[in-house]
Parts: structure tokens; C-alpha cells; sequence
């Protein structure tokens, strides 16, 4: 019967113990070669000691020093492990399971009805520094006698233990071969076990046995090579027959280290080159063997000779003529018989084919590698034609002019995709990938190889003045950095019809979200900070961003929403970069109806003046939630931008506003951003604020609003879709007008 022992119980057990007793760790052996020094002597006393284990300088691996002597009055010498003084004597070597057999002292006392213990011993053993283990899959712990138990004590100062209680009742059956607790337990011992003790305690006078178990043994011991007999307690046979002890193996490895690292020091020990690498089955470290198809040494360079499988046709079997080759063998049926697979079932004879099939068959061959070799010839072509015409695309879409940008510039943000990558994103432009499409061409929903959802710009045929858009788009995106302006991650240009790639954004455009809602509530916090955060965006672009940038196409459609309707300005086709205060003589005007700036319109100066008016159109959109060009009951558009600006001069704001915004806490702020709106819409560009000056207006009126909204309609900070909350609040509340309450002259546009 085996237990655990708890460690409150180790010193009381310890002191149970009678003549306990240690050994002094072994000497280390000197550092050792990679390799067997010449004259070494590989056995001792008809045991087999193969190298990484060796006899004498130079002859072993560093631990694994082996004496050779002649002692306890044997005239064979025997092999300890270490040297003569650690007393371990080496049964076998095993080098495949990287383990040894070495006979371990058993433990042990006798009595006599007179004088009580009259004899005993408890060896100890310790295993040192040595890279040996004793296995705890092939040993186990052992206690033989009546009325005894056997303790095992190991680890650093005794800290673990393991006990094995064996009873005799009177008219027990002892059995032989049964070690259940009768007369015989047995049980598991620790892992990593490098040094141990083993003793034994009575709980009760054992002289009352000492007729049929007058000794009593306990020790650890290789399970397959012990077996109880219960003749053992009947005498006192048994110590002499293990005087030298009893067989237990020991667990060792090469090397502490995994394979990879041990791969990497000069002191690996798989020195063979046809020898492998593998982990400890028992312990931390590794340990050799010879490649399938070799045997042999694997820590000896060249220590792995190739199994001559052919000359052992009992263990490799061959229906055929057998050819050993390095490491495996192949098999062949002779001349004139066929088999599937010679090494598991007999050749079979041939019959003659008839000249005309070989004829025939020979033609065919000699058809169908005709084909190959034209269909060969045909594709090469193909692609070097399909070569060509990507190299062209690719020069036609302004690829080298973008490359000497991107190189002047140090751009390492952008992408170059190939066609493959876009068509597999894109499911090959797959209608269904579908996310809008417009006058320029088709936007694609995709997903590419790194796992991220992108939005694929197709545009629809290719210009001289479309390949300057899209160049520029590319020079522009590919230096911004901001959170309210989408990001480009690449471009494909090797193809006919010129491709960029940003970031997507999931929740459409502001025009959309305006216009196409049916109606749903849009609260004036959330259009208030839509418009403050894309006219930071614009303000960005003004004036940090170098050199500067004019959008040029500012309108409710080219600003999209992301999951959290954060607003993205998009679409920089009609963009320009040029110096502070610097304009740009445009030929061919640009933009969209609606927005249009109309002094843009009439000289073709576009300055970031041109920006401000596009960008007063949508903020009346936003408080209108009309379109730029809308219908109100008669076949004929009106530009919102002039009806707003007379319903401002006839005082007729109300009737234009949506009925959503409109209330006793909002007008004021309304009022405000209808007077920002309407500087932003003044004929003269030189009258208009900055987007600047608009960002930090709005970023005010949001604080005011927020305040306002606490103290009068909390209901109304309930935002429709998640409303963000405004980067800065007012700390103060209590007001007369709201020129008063923040300090700053709205009408005056400063």
C-alpha cells in the first residue's frame, strides 16, 4: 500500500531512520572532445560503453565519465558511473531511449527473538551534477516484510517523500508476484529524482515474524526486472543475493537545452550527420538517435552507418530485385514481370503487347507532346504579351511618375497591389461587392489577404486629364495624417483602368445620412459635431498639412461616416497642393453644382476660400436637410445656397429649417450657425472665414449647445446613433445673449 508523505512528516520519519547515511557527490569529469579520442576502450567487464559515455581523458562527454576496476573481491572488473568512489555499479547502456541500468543498495534489516535488530543497512544514492535521473516510468519503490514501512526520501534536503506500508495478518495469504500490501507493496516514486535515502519504520514488535519474515527490505528497483516471492521473507537469501543491488534505471539527456537551442552551441551532441534531434520523453533536455534507415552511434561523427536493408530480406521484404539505397532500399521486378508495389506482393510475368498497339501507343505520345509543346509555346507568349501590357498600364497610370514622388517624398504608407489581389478582394468586381458608383467610376466593397475590409476605387475610363487626377489623389492621400480624413493604403496600376484602395467606411456618406433617412431623428448635437469634425478636417488640410491642400470638391457626398459616425472627408480628385496664400489658375472648372464657389466659378482661382463656400453649403444642409439643388413643389431645382441667403435677408430662417432642430433651447445656437453659414456664403472669398476660424466657431457653439441642452432638455443629449460626446464643455452657465456668453462676435466672422 503506497502514500504520499506530507512534508510536516519528514523530519519525524527522518529520525526513524537508523544508520542513515550519504555519499559524497562524484568528482565532475574534465571537459571532453566532440568525438571518442583514438585507443579509447569501449567496454568493461563485458559491458558495452558506448560513447557519449567513455573510459579515461578524452573518451567521454563532459558527465558521463565511466571507471573500470576490479572490487569486492571479484576478479571481473566492473564500470561505475563517475569513478570508483560513487559507488554506482553499470549494468547497461542504452543510447536509443537515452537511459542506463546501474544496481542500486537496498535497505534492509534482521532480527533474531532475542536481541531484536541484529543487523541492517541504509545506503543512500546521489546522483550529484551528473545529467542522470532515476526513471519514474521504468522503476518503482518497493517494501518487503510484516508489519513494516518502507519511506523514500529524495529531492533537495529531503523535501519529497513517498512511504509503502507492508502488513501480515495472521492467516494472510502472501502470494507471490503480488505486491498489494501483504507481505509486498510497491509504489510510484517522484520525477526528477536525482538522490535519495530509504529506510524503514514498525509501528509494532516485529519479532512476533520473525519466524516466517525475520528480515525486513526496501529500495527502488526496475519494475520488469523484479518480481516478489514470497520465499524471500522466509529466509535471509534475499540481501545476499542483491548484495551488490538490485537493477533500476536511470533517465538521461545530452543536453539541457531544447533541440533548436542545442542546435545552435558548439557542444551538440548529435555529431553524426545522419542522426536527429529529439525531445526527453522524461525530462528537460534532448537526446540522439540515427536517422530512420541508419544505426549506429549518433553522438560519434560518422556515428550512423546505413542499414544494408536487401541483406536482410526477413525485415524488409522484397518480391523483386532489391537495390539498397541511403537511409531506405528500393525494390524492382525483374525484366519481363510487372508488380504495383514489389515490396508487398509478388511480380507477376508480362504478357507480349503486339507491335501495332506499341505503334499506336507511340503515336499518340508523340501527338500529345506535340500539343504540350505548342500549348507551351502559346502561353509564353501570352504571358510575355500580358507582361507588356501591365508594364504599359502601369506606365500609362502615371506609375513612374508616382514612384519618383513616392521615392522624393520617403512615402512608406502606400501599397502596390497586383490585379490578382484586387480581383480575389473583390470576388472579381463581383456586382454584389458593390458600395456606390457615381460619374467617375465604382467603389467596391473588399477584403484583403491581411484580413482588413478596404474600399476599392474603380474608375471608369482613363484620361490624360483623369491619370493627373489620380496621381494627385495618390501624392495627397499618401501624406495625410489625420482622424477625420479616410486613409489610402494602396493603388494598383497594372491595369487598364487604375485602382486606389482605402480604408472602409462602413455607414455611407453624409449625403445619405442627411437626406436618405426617411425622415428618422437627427439630433442637432450630432449635425453640429459632424460638421465641427470635418471642418477640422478642412482646417487640417489649410493649414498644417505641408504644403498646403484645397480640396476642391467639398460636398455632403465626399464626407462619409464610419461606425460611430465620425465624419471622413474623401474624394481628393480635384484636390491641389500649393504654397500659403498661393492660388491655382484652374483651365477646366471642377466641382459640383450646388457647392460650386461662384467666384471659383467665374475668375478659375481656386484658393481654400473655395473650400469654405462648398463647406457653408453643407452646413446649411445639415440644418435644412434640403439637398444642394431641391425641389420645393415645382419642376425647376433651386440652389439652397440662394434660397437660404434670402430667407436670412427677409428674416424667413424658420420656414427653411428642419422642423427636427426647432426649438425654444436651440434657436439660439441655430441663429449662430445660420450667421456662420451665411459669411462662409459671401460672394467675396477674401469676406469668408478660414476653416479654421469655422472649426473653433463650431467647437464653441457645441460647448454652448451642451450646456444649454443640460439645463433645459436633457432628452435631447440622447444621441439618435451614439452620440460622441464634444471634446471640450463650457464651465460656466448663465447667460444674456450668445455673444455675451462666449465672448466672440459671430456676425463679425472673427
Amino acid at each position: 500500500m503506497g502514500f504520499t508523505l506530507p512534508p510536516f512528516a519528514f523530519k519525524l520519519l527522518l529520525l526513524t531512520l537508523l544508520q542513515a547515511t550519504t555519499t559524497a557527490a562524484a568528482a565532475s569529469a574534465p571537459p571532453s572532445p566532440n568525438v571518442v579520442s583514438p585507443g579509447c576502450n569501449d567496454t568493461c567487464g563485458g559491458v558495452s560503453i558506448p560513447y557519449p559515455f567513455g573510459i579515461g581523458d578524452g573518451c567521454f562527454r563532459e558527465g558521463f565519465e565511466v571507471t573500470c576496476e576490479v572490487g569486492n573481491g571479484s576478479a571481473t572488473p566492473r564500470a561505475f558511473l563517475g569513478g570508483r568512489e560513487g559507488n554506482i555499479t553499470v549494468e547497461e547502456i542504452f543510447l536509443p531511449q537515452g537511459q542506463a541500468r546501474i544496481l542500486n543498495y537496498i535497505s534492509w534489516d534482521c532480527f533474531n527473538s532475542t536481541d531484536g535488530v541484529v543487523a541492517g543497512q541504509r545506503p543512500s544514492l546521489d546522483l550529484g551534477d551528473k545529467p542522470f535521473w532515476v526513471s519514474s516510468t521504468k522503476n518503482r519503490f518497493t517494501t518487503m516484510g510484516c508489519n513494516v514501512v518502507g519511506i523514500l526520501l529524495g529531492g533537495d534536503n529531503y523535501t519529497s517523500g513517498t512511504g509503502c506500508a507492508s502488513f501480515c495478518f495472521e492467516g494472510a495469504n502472501i502470494t507471490s508476484g503480488s505486491c498489494s500490501g501483504t507481505g509486498c507493496c510497491q509504489t510510484n516514486i517522484p520525477e526528477k529524482l536525482d538522490n535519495f535515502t530509504t529506510g524503514l519504520a514498525y509501528f509494532i514488535n516485529i519479532s512476533s515474524y520473525k519466524d516466517y519474515s525475520p528480515c525486513t527490505y526496501a529500495f527502488i528497483a526496475d519494475e520488469a526486472r523484479f518480481s516478489f516471492d514470497k520465499s524471500d521473507l522466509g529466509n535471509r537469501t534475499f540481501e545476499d543475493k542483491h548484495k551488490d543491488g538490485v537493477p533500476l534505471v536511470l533517465d538521461w539527456v545530452a543536453g539541457n537545452q531544447t533541440c533548436e537551442e542545442a542546435k545552435r552551441n558548439p557542444s551538440y551532441a548529435c555529431r553524426s550527420t545522419n542522426s536527429e534531434c529529439f525531445k526527453s520523453p522524461s525530462l528537460q533536455g534532448y537526446i540522439c538517435n540515427c536517422s530512420t534507415g541508419f544505426q549506429g552511434n549518433p553522438y560519434l561523427q560518422d556515428g550512423c552507418k546505413d542499414i544494408d536493408e536487401c541483406s536482410s530480406p526477413n525485415l524488409y521484404t522484397c518480391h523483386g530485385k532489391c537495390n539498397n539505397t541511403p537511409g531506405n532500399y528500393s525494390c524492382s521486378c525483374p525484366k519481363g514481370h510487372s508488380g504495383k508495389d514489389p515490396k508487398s506482393e509478388p511480380c507477376v510475368r508480362d504478357h507480349g503487347i503486339p507491335t501495332s498497339t506499341k505503334i499506336v501507343i507511340g503515336s499518340c505520345v508523340g501527338l500529345v507532346l506535340f500539343i504540350t509543346c505548342i500549348f507551351c509555346i502559346i502561353l509564353a507568349f501570352q504571358r510575355r504579351k500580358l507582361l507588356r501590357e501591365k508594364d504599359k498600364f502601369f506606365q500609362q497610370n502615371g506609375g513612374l511618375r508616382l514612384y519618383e514622388e513616392i521615392r522624393s517624398k520617403q512615402i512608406d504608407t502606400v501599397k502596390i497591389y497586383t490585379e490578382e489581389d484586387i480581383e480575389k478582394a473583390t470576388d472579381n468586381f463581383d456586382k454584389s461587392r458593390e458600395i456606390g458608383r457615381g460619374g467617375h467610376g465604382t467603389v467596391y466593397k473588399g477584403n484583403i489577404a491581411d484580413g482588413r475590409v478596404v474600399a476599392i476605387k474603380r474608375s471608369k475610363v482613363v484620361t490624360d486629364d483623369q491619370s493627373e487626377e489620380f496621381i494627385r489623389e495618390m501624392i495627397i492621400l499618401s501624406q495625410i495624417n489625420h482622424k477625420n480624413i479616410v486613409r489610402l493604403l494602396g493603388c494598383c496600376l497594372e491595369v487598364e483602368i487604375p485602382m486606389l484602395i482605402y480604408e472602409f467606411i462602413p455607414n455611407g456618406t453624409l449625403f445619405e445620412f442627411i437626406h436618405d433617412n426617411d425622415g428618422k431623428l437627427i439630433p442637432l448635437t450630432t449635425r453640429l459635431r459632424i460638421a465641427r469634425e470635418s471642418a477640422e478636417a478642412l482646417a487640417y488640410l489649410h493649414s498644417s498639412a505641408s504644403p498646403p491642400i484645397v480640396h476642391g470638391d467639398v460636398k455632403s457626398l465626399n464626407i462619409l461616416l464610419d461606425h460611430n459616425y465620425v465624419p471622413k472627408v474623401s474624394d481628393f480628385g480635384a484636390s491641389r497642393m500649393m504654397s500659403i496664400d498661393e492660388t491655382q489658375f484652374i483651365t477646366m472648372v471642377q466641382g459640383t453644382l450646388g457647392y460650386l464657389d461662384p467666384e471659383y466659378f467665374l475668375v478659375r482661382q481656386l484658393t481654400a476660400k473655395s473650400d469654405v463656400y462648398s463647406f457653408g453649403v453643407i452646413l446649411v444642409e445639415l440644418i435644412t436637410r434640403k439637398k444642394a439643388i431641391y425641389y420645393d413643389g415645382s419642376s425647376q431645382g433651386k440652389a439652397l445656397a440662394f434660397s437660404f441667403i434670402e430667407a436670412m435677408k427677409d428674416s424667413r430662417l424658420e420656414e427653411i429649417l428642419d422642423d427636427q432642430i426647432i426649438g425654444k433651447e436651440t434657436m439660439d445656437v441655430i441663429h449662430e450657425i445660420a450667421e456662420l453659414a451665411k459669411e462662409c456664403l459671401n460672394m467675396k472669398g477674401d469676406e469668408r472665414p478660414t476653416m479654421r476660424e469655422v472649426a473653433e466657431k463650431l467647437h464653441m457653439l457645441g460647448g454652448f449647445l451642451r450646456v444649454s441642452s443640460t439645463h433645459h432638455a436633457p432628452e435631447e443629449c440622447e444621441a439618435l446613433l451614439g452620440e460622441s460626446s464634444m471634446s471640450s464643455t463650457l464651465d460656466s452657465v448663465g447667460y444674456h445673449s450668445l455673444e455675451n456668453k462666449l465672448g466672440f462676435d459671430v456676425k463679425a466672422g472673427r
